[in-house]
């Protein structure tokens, strides 16, 4: 039940859907001669899209999040017991947001995690995601790729039932607690990162952030300006407003 109601939570955020419910709303308050709220509903249903279409408002909300943890080297990052990588991807792992996917410049959760292990940074490495979509959960992708880049399949650790960073949080903790682990670095996103910290600071778990490397950065070689809407922008927004809703839901949830 909590899942659908994240699901709903953070749909109702994204930019179109907002731009759907404000048409729909105005309409309805047209049939009721209400023109005065019908034009301000559909004019703010509006602006919300006009907004969240700019590069700039994405640089400025999306870089916020992507700063709260910074990004540390391999060798730089502490020793501790297990590494804890959470399922899902942002932007298709893009090395650049505004950039077109390239899959020769993909740094992913699983190819950081790695990194860290072949580092001596912890001992072993727990995936934890379920299937969201048919039967293949996440983290059998990611074992795969692990074991691709030279991760001993007895190293690797999978939680294949969360479906949702609440759930991450959860029942890593439980797997965890059954090995007498504690200490671990968590490797997200750099976007998801914030949310995922909150989630897991309700656990038992010690978790210090290693996210990966930030993808909200503006080049001064792009040839459009960051004030010009952009489509590729507005879609991608619903990874930006998703992060907001949830730490929103958080903080809810935790106090009443």
């Amino acid at each position: 039940m909590n899942s659908i109601v994240n699901q709903i939570s953070y749909g109702l955020l994204f930019p179109p859907n907002v731009m759907l419910a404000a048409f729909v709303l105005a309409v309805l308050l047209l049939f009721f001669k209400r023109r005065f709220l019908a034009g301000l509903t559909f004019t703010l249903g509006f602006l919300w899209v006009l907004a969240w279409s700019l590069p700039i408002t994405t640089l400025y909300a999306g870089g916020w999040l992507e700063s709260r943890y910074s990004f540390q080297p391999k060798m730089e990052s502490p020793t501790v017991d297990a590494i804890v990588v959470l399922g899902g991807h942002v932007q298709g792992n893009r090395a650049n947001w505004f950039e077109p996917f390239d899959k020769n410049a993909v740094v992913s959760r699983e190819s950081r995690a790695a990194a860290l292990f072949l580092a001596q940074r912890a001992p072993l490495i727990l995936l934890s995601g379920g299937a969201l979509e048919g039967n293949v959960s996440d983290t059998a992708t990611m074992a795969r790729s692990l074991r691709r880049l030279g991760i001993p399949a007895d190293a690797i650790i999978e939680e294949t039932q969360s479906q949702n960073t609440r759930e991450n949080a959860t029942l890593t903790d439980q797997t965890l607690r059954s090995l007498q682990k504690k200490r671990v670095l968590l490797v997200t996103s750099a976007l998801h990162m914030p949310r995922a910290m909150a989630a897991f600071d309700n656990t038992s778990i010690k978790a210090l952030a290693a996210p990966l490397p930030g993808q909200i950065r503006w080049k001064t070689s792009f040839d459009k300006s960051p004030w010009q809407p952009d489509l590729q922008t507005l879609l991608a927004s619903r990874s930006v407003t998703k992060e907001y809703a949830g730490l929103v839901l958080y903080w809810l949830q935790n106090h009443f």
